[in-house]
């Protein structure tokens, strides 16, 4: 029985190449430093009394484990946060792959939204759904409404199916990024995701296309430390590379 979690969960598979994983501690080679290998090249640590280094653990220390965490130190090897930090926060970005260039999201998205337009452009065709006309000084707004809510549609419905299931729209799996939450690294869940893809396509459907994708996709290029775009924000994700 397969033990990976279902599509969707917001929790990374186990062989998931892309998988946050926590940098080495002191003493650990370049890989991936998983917080379950065991430090003494693999052995057993000596029990208590027996050559271990003194302490109140089997590790030394003063706690069980010696000075807060199982290997000495912190969780990680660290000598302060979780991931290494100098005794703050950890670092959310510790053991995730790098963070994707804003100009390749940008081209991403715009595939993106070629792809679904030409959709759109076919289902407004077929159902007789303009975005305007003009009757003298009469606009049919009820046909700019339908067009304008068949492209919500669509946009949110691509872009949660495929960041829920794999991280990647069509744009981003062609320039190697992916999507991931910003806490663990795992595909956002369908939740997070439709709320990403809402806030980046609602307004972009029914007000201000141009100007929305610029401020909400274009905050990535200014936004210190993640690069996140404001439906990263919302949805508390980060575009990072496969490449």
């Amino acid at each position: 029985m397969s033990t990976e979690p279902p599509p969707g969960s917001g929790q990374p598979p186990e062989d998931d190449p892309f998988r946050k994983q926590p940098p080495p501690g002191p003493g650990q080679g370049p890989g991936p430093g998983s917080p379950y290998d065991t430090p003494h090249g693999g052995q057993p640590p000596p029990p208590h009394g027996t050559g271990g280094p003194p302490g109140g653990g089997p590790y030394g220390g003063g706690g069980p484990y010696g000075g807060g965490g199982p290997y000495g130190g912190d969780p990680y090897g660290g000598p302060g946060g979780p991931y290494g930090g100098p005794g703050g926060p950890a670092d959310p970005l510790a053991g995730m792959p790098p963070l994707a260039d804003s100009g390749k999201r940008t081209l991403a998205r715009i595939i993106d939204m070629i792809l679904v337009g030409v959709v759109v452009w076919l289902l407004t065709l077929g159902f007789n759904v303009d975005e305007y006309t003009v009757d003298g000084d009469r606009i049919e707004v009820g046909k700019s409404l339908g067009q304008s809510a068949i492209a919500a549609v669509l946009y949110v419905a691509y872009d949660t199916f495929l960041i829920a299931r794999t991280g990647q729209t069509v744009g981003k799996k062609l320039l190697g990024m992916r999507v991931a939450n910003l806490d663990n690294g795992a595909n956002p869940s369908v939740q997070n995701a439709l709320l990403r893809a809402l806030v980046l396509w609602i307004p972009f459907a029914f007000c201000c296309a141009c100007v929305w994708t610029a401020i909400s996709g274009g905050w990535s290029f200014f936004d210190k430390p993640y690069k996140q775009g404001l439906h990263d924000k919302a949805a508390k994700t980060v575009v990072v590379s496969t490449g």
